[in-house]
């Protein structure tokens, strides 16, 4: 009774393929697969009965019954008995050939059943399918078809019948005079060659291991006689490529005498068809084919046909790749195989073939010449073992080249070398040095509009490249370990490898963790024998310094600190447990944060105390001098770096902090400020909190150094008589004696609360308005210069600070309170009342309000005159959208501004 349902239910649905939708065509041909899965017997033999009843059903909907017999035969070939296979059979024999026309895709669906069933039943197949291939009469289309593809299917059960069938075949060679049975005919040919070199790899799990080449290779070298002398000269490029797509599997099959005979016509009638066909795989697929038959048979006559083989070849890799086109990457890759079979071969011709060619400039030549030696250094290790140097050496002027793509190629041929132990040998540290250098390159510029090219590559692009490689090597090579640790430390403190921190830090943590493992000796560093490895010091100061800008270059602060951390007893070995304890709560932070919610300031701070706990864990007083130093002769390499500067300059703050003798103490603050670069504002700065710092510890040397550098000829130079009458806007004396009054602001700021007191008015006040105050022949001169008179500003607010801090503070009496109340309101009413020109209202105004808290009070009359004149400063203004139009960059930043002074 089920079986009666499901016969109905599949009648009507087959009744329903006339159905023109083929949305309707499709499920109906879906619902014959689902019922086939429980039911597989019923379905064929209702398939078959229903075809057989209906002769008349136009092909278009007996395609769809019979795609739906192939599916459910090849999904359930297990299950079928011998009798349903052998209806099934039929059926598709007969629905292939009962037209004498090529109705393709009725005919190719009645194959495929055939093709499914022949996996299980290929006895049952052929004994049906053999019967309408018989001698001297050329068979329909669809049954060579078949056969091509019973033998790619099922090999095993295929090979056996190929000998008869090519006994067969070949006398119907000559009588084929269509084209569409020369290719058919050429398909066969092609898939037998195939299935029967399968078969050979095989033998032991064939089911006759006794089937040798030599029971082919006269009939195939016949049929080659066919295929070569005569069709491959036809007109039709289908034909054409049909011949070469056969004669490629054929080669290895033919007599080795013959095919040595025939190598001197054969590989240049292959290399011809190059100019006749646009699409180059087939051809470059058939001639990989024929060069490996050729070696294997240990040919002669090769050799004579190199130079041909390489000028015809070498251009196809030049030639830009069409990434869209599938056909294109496929013949680039068989080209590139062609390459490995010749230089397995032929190694020394090869080599000097391509190196001359490298020296060529054209940027196609040079980059198709370096995919090739990527592929033959991969692909032919043992034939260019012995060429290792000389390759390396070929490798100097593509090194230079500037092209992105040649870059590109580079990198790629320096990681097949890494692979291979091309770098272990001399010369191999440039190219390591190579792709640190395009880790490293600066990002893009946005680009103009133009016509984008087919493969543009970008100078982000070759840096990505470089930094995958990097990475791969490292950590994928277990080779280069030796090479590169701890070589690549050497590029840590360079300044011109910056952009390359990040990931030489990913490498190098990666290196120094496979190192650990190897024990302790392998693990520390000799640097006496490694004559240009930066010091512990130079590492240290390197890598805290960029930690300051922790969100460059994709995150260098998180990879340095973490590099720091692995390397610490490298660095020095009391540092681990204080490491390991503070280094993984900052790189946390840094991951909790994004750079623009990140604290600048907080952020510096931890660091600046991580190193004042690290110096003091060390408790090594030479070794925190020697540290100072080299964070000064480090300094000048960050001129173009003024963020990292300013933060470095705190750092020698702190090691001079944390240093006990006093002498380097001086002499470091002494070449701080002969070397300063007094113009740059990050460096002033920078300098006056380092200056602050250092008095945290050392207060009076601080003072004293100061003092000392006024009275040194550098600066009476600066600020001789002469420069007074110079334009101050850019002179160099007045951004030295702002600097030195931002330096008493800091040091009053950050000295001990209990010694700045007895320092503020003999020691710092003294000073700061010995250099604002100018005097020429007895008379005072006011400065113009604005950055002079906001760094008196903020070094007062510094002071009154400082002095509202001190534990004596309500005791201070600050004598010189209303002369600077006085200076602010000077500042306060030289302003011009219609416009903000600059930020010295504000500031001063913000000064005054430290100032009057401290003692002595103000007298009544001049806390009157303070508030008039800021009142009158500030209502005597236009409103603010006027302001906005006469000076926007001003207001705005003032509107911005906290109001407090920074510190």
């Amino acid at each position: 009774m089920m079986e009666s349902r499901v016969k109905k239910l599949a009648i009507t649905l087959m009744d329903a393929t006339t159905d023109k939708d083929p949305l309707v065509q499709e499920q109906i041909y879906n619902a014959l697969c689902y019922l086939g899965e429980s039911q597989p017997e019923e379905i064929l033999n209702s398939c078959d009965e229903y075809l057989r009843q209906h002769d008349k059903l136009a092909y278009p909907h007996r395609i769809i019954i019979l795609k739906a017999m192939e599916t459910v035969v090849k999904n359930k070939i297990a299950h079928l008995d011998k009798s349903i296979a052998k209806i099934v059979i039929f059926l598709a024999s007969n629905e292939m050939t009962k037209s004498k026309e090529i109705i393709y895709d009725w005919q190719q669906a009645a194959s495929d059943v055939l093709v499914a069933a022949g996996r299980h039943f290929i006895n049952q197949v052929m004994e049906e399918v053999l019967t309408k291939f018989q001698p001297g009469i050329l068979p329909h289309y669809f049954i060579m078809q078949t056969f091509a593809n019973l033998s790619v299917s099922n090999v095993f059960g295929m090979v056996p019948f190929l000998n008869s069938i090519l006994g067969t075949m070949l006398p119907m060679l000559g009588m084929a005079k269509q084209d569409h049975m020369k290719s058919v005919f050429c398909y066969a040919l092609q898939h037998f060659s195939e299935s029967i070199q399968e078969y050979l790899a095989n033998l032991d799990k064939a089911p006759d291991p006794t089937v040798r080449k030599d029971t082919f290779s006269n009939e195939i070298f016949n049929a080659y006689d066919v295929l070569f002398n005569s069709w491959l000269q036809s007109r039709e490029a289908k034909l054409r490529l049909a011949v070469v797509e056969a004669l490629g599997p054929m080669s290895p099959l033919m007599p080795s005498d013959k095919l040595e005979e025939q190598l001197p016509r054969l590989i240049p009638g292959i290399l011809a068809l190059y100019k006749k066909h646009a699409e180059a795989f087939y051809v470059s697929k058939s001639l990989c084919q024929i060069l490996e038959a050729s070696v294997n048979i240990g040919s002669r006559t090769l050799d004579m046909q190199l130079d041909a083989l390489l000028s015809t070849l070498h251009p196809q890799i030049c030639a830009s790749v069409e990434s869209t086109s599938p056909l294109s990457v496929k013949n680039h890759n068989e080209v590139l195989r062609c390459f490995t079979v010749l230089a397995c071969t032929f190694p020394d011709r090869l080599l000097g073939f391509l190196l001359p060619k490298l020296e060529n400039h054209n940027e196609r030549i040079r980059v198709g010449t370096l995919i090739i030696m990527r592929q033959i250094i991969n692909s032919a290790t043992s034939q260019m073992e012995t060429k290792k140097s000389f390759i390396l050496s070929s490798m100097k002027l593509p090194l230079q080249d500037g092209s992105n793509k040649v870059k590109r190629a580079v990198v790629q041929v320096i990681s097949a070398m890494a692979h291979h132990g091309y770098l272990e040998q001399a010369g191999g540290e440039v190219m390591i040095e190579y792709i640190v250098r395009q880790c490293a390159l600066p990002p893009d510029t946005p680009p103009k509009k133009q016509m984008p090219e087919a493969d543009d590559l970008t100078s982000d692009g070759v840096k990505n490249i470089s930094i995958s490689t990097l990475f791969l090597i490292s950590t994928t090579v277990d080779r280069m370990n030796e090479v590169l640790w701890p070589y690549l430390l050497e590029f840590v403190t360079p300044i011109p490898f910056t952009g390359a921190l990040t990931p030489l830090c990913r490498s190098l943590m990666h290196l120094a963790a496979k190192k650990q493992e190897e024990g302790e000796d392998a693990f520390l560093i000799r640097y006496d024998t490694h004559a240009n490895l930066p010091s512990p010091h130079a590492l240290l100061a390197r890598l805290l310094t960029v930690s300051s800008q922790p969100y460059l270059g994709d995150g260098r602060g998180a990879a340095a600190l973490r590099l720091l951390n692995v390397l610490h007893p490298n660095i020095h070995p009391l540092l681990g447990q204080l490491w390991n304890k503070k280094i993984s709560p900052l790189v946390d932070h840094l991951e909790a944060n994004t750079e623009k919610s990140l604290s600048q300031k907080e952020w510096e701070d931890k660091l600046l105390l991580l190193l004042r706990e690290t110096l003091t864990a060390i408790d090594d007083n030479a070794w925190v001098c020697q540290f100072s130093k080299e964070m000064c002769k480090q300094l000048n390499s960050y001129n173009g770096f003024p963020s990292e500067k300013n933060f470095l300059y705190k750092c020698i703050g702190t090691s001079l902090g944390v240093c006990s003798n006093k002498e380097v103490v001086q002499k470091q603050l002494q070449e701080l400020l002969e070397t300063a670069r007094f113009q740059e504002e990050a460096e002033r700065e920078g300098l006056a909190s380092g200056f602050g710092i250092c008095a945290m510890n050392h207060l009076d040397e601080t003072l004293a150094k100061l003092e000392d550098f006024v009275k040194s000829d550098i600066f009476k130079k600066s600020v001789g008589l002469f420069s007074i009458f110079k334009d101050r806007s850019d002179n160099e004396a007045e951004k030295i004696k702002s600097t030195l009054i931002l330096c008493y602001g800091y040091v009053a700021m950050c000295a001990p609360k209990e010694l700045v007191l007895s320092r503020i008015e003999a020691d710092i006040l003294r000073n700061i308005f010995q250099y604002f105050d100018t005097k020429v022949l007895g008379i005072k001169v006011e400065t113009k210069d604005l950055t002079l008179k906001l760094c008196l500003i903020r070094s007062i607010c510094m002071i009154s600070q400082a002095i509202y801090n001190s534990v004596q503070s309500s005791a201070f009496v600050f004598s010189r309170k209303a002369e600077l109340v006085a200076q602010m309101m000077e500042f306060i009413k030289t302003e011009p009342l219609d416009l903000l020109r600059t930020p010295i209202r504000q500031r001063a105004m913000i000064s005054c309000t430290y100032l009057v808290v401290l003692e002595p009070p103000l007298s009544d009359a001049d806390k009157v005159e303070l508030i008039d004149t800021c009142l009158n400063s500030v209502l005597a203004l236009p409103p603010l959208e006027v302001l906005k139009e006469k000076d926007g960059n001003v207001t705005d930043a003032l509107q911005k501004e906290v109001p407090g002074m920074r510190s």
